[in-house]
């Protein structure tokens, strides 16, 4: 194992968010400049404070800094036009699209199981399993974030949790599910990813599962436009730790469909660390890591991470969020907590993991840490989703206990509260849960959306974002 602290100041930070301040209870360290620039069209850093106290909305739905607003786009249970299925439950991930009107294409999953309050019905030559329920419906939304036509674009998968989005504009949804055909109800097996295409409805007509990309509890896609890889997070929430994954794709970025055609699935490797939890020091970093191939991708006898492989693979607790820095080239991951009690070695309440495929170095980026032992609970905890705002820094949606919340990072990485949901906050036992999810902004950066996962409400959210109060 080579192991690199970093050290240097200029180059590493370390900063606390200021709790009586902010009124947000959660530890922020790291180095924040290489997620501040990891797109170049980002900018350098964040708001210098936020954009202010949050406003009170009236209608008792969504509170935001003054001079923001929201537009919902959808809702769960609401029926498009006459003769439709209503919108389904259990918003979750969103891909964001630009549409040729001027507007967007949001692709929706829904993270439904047989047990959800009202399940994706799609017609039968876009359903894949009609023994499951989840699936992806796609919204069109003008310029002015109106929404004028909502679909099933994907029917028959389940547990869509979410995804990733391709050069070629289409959106990989990602079932976060083990299940095979004959159990709750599914004819079929699952654990796939599919391919949606938020353009041409006519493409999603008999959904092909992935298979080479793997089964097992998918969260998030991203892909190396220069070399068509696909890097995969697993979200195993119990024992083996879930990994990070690498597909080899044999028609690398080859458009619609290309994935199709296969190729390889490997599993990260890195000599001496089993589990990355037991790393806490931001600007560690990790060289020569190595790629084992997945025996047997479909899990056929034995779930993808405990499988016999040449060297033991790398695993982590709730990998989730991921995607690819077009400046630096390289993928970030996020594992969203980790509790000993379930598995790992050591307590965070969230990592961000930055690996360079070029230099084949792992770095531990920011870690957000758990409150001291015998203190309250923190305000905010369990990062989830996360964005990066067109206007510099971290964009988090939070899926923890009590009020959810979206948060921002300064410029001197300090947390303030964007968005505070008020329509519902129970807990994951609760059918009424009030996680946010799937946050990401338009091409032209005037518009940020995200969901609120239940009751399902699609936010379209405006505002004087180059303001830095």
């Amino acid at each position: 194992m080579s192991v690199e602290p970093q050290s240097n100041p200029l180059s590493r930070r370390q900063f606390v968010a200021r709790a009586a301040a902010a009124g947000v209870a959660v530890s922020v360290i790291g180095s924040v400049e290489a997620l501040y620039t990891a797109e170049p069209a980002l900018g350098t850093s964040g708001p210098k404070l936020g954009y202010g106290p949050l406003v009170e909305d009236p209608a008792g739905m969504l509170d935001l800094p003054r001079g923001f607003s929201y537009k919902v786009l959808s809702r769960e249970g609401t029926v498009a036009k006459p003769g439709t299925p209503p919108v389904p439950s259990r918003f979750d991930g969103m891909g964001t699209f630009p549409d040729r009107h001027g507007g967007n294409r949001l692709v929706r999953n829904h993270e439904c199981s047989p047990t959800a309050k009202i399940k994706v019905v799609a017609p039968p030559e876009r359903t894949y399993d009609p023994g499951a329920a989840g699936g992806t419906t796609t919204i069109v939304a003008d310029r002015h974030n109106n929404a004028t036509s909502e679909y099933v674009s994907l029917g028959g998968t389940a547990i869509n949790c979410s995804g990733g989005l391709t050069p070629w504009r289409t959106w990989l949804t990602c079932e976060e599910t083990e299940l095979k055909a004959g159990t709750s109800g599914y004819t079929k097996d699952h654990g796939f990813i599919f391919e949606v295409d938020p353009y041409d409805n006519r493409r999603n007509r008999n959904p092909t599962p992935l298979k080479e990309m793997g089964r097992f509890q998918h969260e998030a896609v991203a892909l190396d436009p220069r070399t068509g890889i696909v890097y995969e997070t697993e979200d195993a929430f119990v024992a083996p730790l879930g990994g990070f994954y690498r597909f080899l794709p044999n028609r690398p970025c080859g458009g619609w469909g290309s994935l199709r055609a296969g190729g390889e699935l490997e599993a990260m490797h890195i000599d001496g660390l089993p589990d990355l939890s037991v790393v806490q020091e931001p600007g560690t970093t990790f060289h020569n890591v190595q790629w084992v191939k997945v025996p047997d991708p479909l899990a056929t006898t034995e779930s993808v991470r405990a499988q016999d492989y040449a060297k033991p693979i790398t695993g982590g607790y709730k990998l989730e969020g991921c995607w690819w820095g077009a400046l630096d080239r390289c993928v970030y991951f996020v594992s969203s907590f980790a509790r000993t009690e379930l598995g790992p070695k050591v307590d965070h309440d969230g990592q961000v993991w930055r690996y360079d495929p070029r230099k084949r170095t792992l770095r531990l980026e920011v870690i957000f840490t758990r409150p001291k032992p015998g203190s309250d609970d923190p305000e905010f905890d369990a990062p989830d989703n996360i964005t990066m705002s067109p206007y510099g820094g971290l964009m988090m949606c939070e899926d923890g206990l009590g009020e959810q919340h979206i948060l921002g990072t300064t410029e001197d990485g300090e947390v303030f509260k964007f968005a505070r949901n008020r329509v519902n906050n129970g807990t994951p036992e609760d059918p009424e849960y009030g996680e946010l999810a799937g946050a990401g902004f338009s091409a032209d950066g005037r518009t940020m959306f995200f969901n609120v996962y239940s009751p399902g409400i699609t936010y379209a959210i405006t505002g004087p974002w180059r303001r830095r109060r």
